[in-house]
């Protein structure tokens, strides 16, 4: 799961970087790219950083940073949708992954931390 967690948050920064080539050459589409090609990019480097993490707090903060830049991603992409620098139906898979990414991420942030609770209770008792 770690490893396809990897590709997919690395195939996520891959695919805007090939979407920005397709914008317009417009000052409005060059401030756009480079925000989205730095949030979209930093998601799988942070998911990187996350598995080297020294501690499940630590792990946990990695996450969240994962889920604020697939965020941001996502607003970038509704931003080059609803200005119509980019067709909709040209970034509706990217879109959905970049969601399911979000959702995997949220579901991992809440396992650990029911987890880390659990170990706390268990050493109460």
């Amino acid at each position: 799961m770690v490893e396809l967690l990897k590709n997919r948050t690395k195939k996520i920064g891959l695919e805007v970087i090939k979407l920005v080539d397709e914008l317009p050459s417009k000052p409005s589409a060059w401030a756009v790219a480079k925000q989205i090609i730095r949030s979209s990019t930093s998601i799988g480097a942070n998911y990187r950083a996350a598995c080297r993490a020294k501690s499940s707090a630590d792990f946990i903060y990695k996450l969240k940073i994962v889920e604020e830049e697939a965020d941001e991603t996502q607003y970038w992409l509704e931003v080059l949708e609803e200005s119509n620098l980019i067709q909709s139906n040209r970034i509706i898979q990217l879109k959905k992954e970049v969601n399911e990414v979000v959702s995997i991420v949220v579901a991992s942030i809440k396992t650990v931390r029911e987890n880390e609770n659990n170990k706390s209770k268990n050493r109460k008792s």
